[in-house]
C-alpha cells in the first residue's frame, strides 16, 4: 500500500550562529502556523496517524510544534535530517523502517530538496526548491529513489488568508 511522505522545510529563520540554534521570525511562525491550520483542515490523509519527524535544528523544531499542536500528534526529533546530512542516508533510514502510517520530515535546505529529487527523480542534484514552510506530498509503494510521486507542492502564500 502507498504511504504519503510530508517533506518540509522550516518557515522563515532569523540570521545568525551558532546555526543550529537559530529561530524562527515572527513571518516564519505565521507560515508554520497557516501550513498546520491548512494540515489540520484536510481530509484526504489520515493525519491522525501522522508520524512527524524534526531535525534537532532549533528552527524546525519550533516548525514541527506548529504542526503537532493543530494535528495533536508528538514530534520526534531525528538527528540525521540536519542541512547537510546526506539525503541518501534519510533514504536509507526510510527504507529501514517502512511506514505504516503517513510520515512528515520537518528539515532543511538543501537536504529536503535533495531528498525529494532522489526519491521522485532518483537523483539528488534534481531536487525541488522548497520555500521556507513549504510542503511537498510525496506518494511511495517502497520509500525508494525514483519510486515515488510528487502528488503537490504547497507553500504558505498558494493558501488562501484568514485575514
Amino acid at each position: 500500500m502507498a504511504e504519503t511522505l510530508l517533506i518540509m522545510r522550516h518557515g522563515e529563520a532569523r540570521a545568525g550562529s551558532p546555526d543550529p540554534a537559530r529561530e524562527l521570525t515572527d513571518r516564519g511562525h505565521r507560515e508554520a502556523a497557516r501550513m498546520a491550520a491548512w494540515l489540520a483542515g484536510r481530509d484526504d490523509l489520515d493525519l491522525s496517524r501522522l508520524r512527524l519527524l524534526t531535525s534537532p535544528y532549533r528552527r524546525a523544531q519550533q516548525t514541527a510544534a506548529h504542526i503537532a499542536d493543530a494535528l495533536g500528534v508528538t514530534a520526534e526529533s531525528l538527528s540525521l535530517i540536519t542541512p547537510d546530512d546526506p539525503p541518501g542516508a534519510v533514504l536509507d533510514w526510510l527504507l529501514e523502517s517502512p511506514p505504516e502510517a503517513p510520515i512528515m520530515l520537518v528539515s532543511h535546505m538543501p537536504l529536503v530538496g535533495a531528498l525529494a529529487g532522489l526519491l521522485v527523480e532518483g537523483r539528488s542534484d534534481h531536487g525541488l526548491g522548497l520555500p521556507t514552510a513549504g510542503i511537498a506530498e510525496l506518494v511511495a509503494d517502497v520509500p525508494a529513489a525514483g519510486c515515488a510521486r510528487l502528488m503537490r507542492l504547497t507553500m504558505p502564500d498558494d493558501l488562501p488568508t484568514s485575514e
